[in-house]
Formats: structure tokens, sequence, C-alpha cells
């Protein structure tokens, strides 16, 4: 059998890239677009973590390819691990509120730009809370000044907040919880050789019995068994 055609990256992660500040590995792309592409009907997309909007505007790009409507949130505090009221760095003045406004300002102008034919919901809440009130079905506003209830099925959640294993393991349950039969799960920085702890939750994530890894790529793509 022939080897099937290699992953073709699309022109606009390309130009993305070049302008929007982030991490995303490279490996996550084709699998963000399973995750929207074979996006199961009446469920929500979920993203933990939004740091500059590189990967919502990735997001955003494969719903528009693949027209779906699908509503789409993403929740981010933007308060990084290791972040004090004083200097990012001794040698420079540069506070760490500071830091934290100016990427918070950089996430809204990236994603009025790259995602401007249909913005995300995204919350300023920590995960806990933005699943706490996703459970109760409470009304919020989100960054962009919208007001939108939380709460009902999701189809794909990408995990990429805190990467130390109780908090990676939290946000791994709380999607659980929600993900329907056929739904994705996409763990960033959850590679086998991954120095972060969220590798952690991987193992546990085989154990359930309730997923089949769909990519490793090298992160990990979960689909939910039915």
């Amino acid at each position: 059998m022939d080897n099937p055609p290699a992953y073709q990256v699309p022109i606009f992660r390309n130009w993305l890239g070049f302008a929007n500040a982030g991490m995303l590995t490279d490996g996550n792309v084709p699998c963000v677009e399973v995750g929207v592409a074979y996006l199961p009907p009446n469920t929500a997309i979920v993203e933990i973590g939004s740091f500059c909007g590189l990967s919502t505007n990735l997001i955003n790009y494969f719903k528009g390819k693949y027209g779906k409507n699908n509503p789409f949130f993403s929740c981010d505090r933007w308060i990084f691990e290791g972040a004090d009221a004083g200097p990012i760095d001794p040698h420079t003045s540069i506070t760490h509120p500071e830091y934290k406004q100016f990427v918070k300002d950089t996430f809204l102008r990236n994603v009025h730009f790259f995602s401007r034919d249909h913005l995300p919901h995204t919350v300023e809440l920590f995960s806990d809370e933005f699943f706490d009130a996703w459970r109760k079905g409470i009304e919020v506003e989100d960054v962009f000044h919208r007001r939108v209830k939380l709460g009902g099925p999701i189809g794909f959640a990408y995990i990429d907040g805190n990467h130390q294993y109780e908090f990676a393991r939290r946000d791994f349950l709380n999607c659980n919880e929600f993900l329907v039969p056929g739904g994705f799960i996409l763990f960033d920085d959850s590679a086998d050789n991954s120095s972060w702890p969220v590798k952690q939750v991987i193992v546990e994530v085989k154990q359930s019995g309730q997923y089949d890894v769909f990519a490793a790529n090298p992160n990990y793509l979960f689909k939910k068994r039915g």
C-alpha cells in the first residue's frame, strides 16, 4: 500500500505564525483540524488557555474552512505560572501585572483581526471557575463585552492551560464530564518525552478505557468511545 500523502500545513497557519505570538507545536495543527472537521453536531468547542490567541485563531480558521457554526468558548485569566507583583526580570522595570495586561491586549487585537468574522466567546476565568459556571449554566460577559450563557455538550476540547499534573487532571475531568461520545480532546505539551507533568494525565486517560488514541503527533489527541 502506498504511503498517504504528507499533511499540508495551511498557508494561513504560516501567515498567522509570522504575526501572532504564541507557542504552537506544528504537530498540533492537523490534530486541531481533525477535532474541528469531525466535530459532532450540536456541541461546543472549548479551549483552556488563550495566551496571545494563536491556537484560538487557528481553531476559528478551521471552523471557517469546514463551515462549522458550533459555538466556541475559551478561558484564560492571563495569570502565568511563577508570576508575582514584581518585575519579570531584575534588569527591567516591566512588572508581571503589566506583562499580563500586555498579553491580554495582544490577544484581543490578534483575535479581533484574524477571527473577525466569528469571534469566540473568551471568558476571563480560571478553568475551574469556567467549568463551575458551565455546570450551572450561568450567563457571563466575555472579553468582547457580549453576554453568553455557558453550558451544554462539548465536541472538541483543547487543554492548554496550567501544565502541572493536578491542574491538567482537573481540566481533563471537567472536559470529560461534558464531552460527547465521538468527541476529541487534545492535550498540549503531552508528548512521551515532554518535561511537563501533564504527560502523567495521558497515562490515566489511556487506562480509563473511555478513550482511543487518535494521534500522538507528538502531543496526544484522544477520541471518546461511544
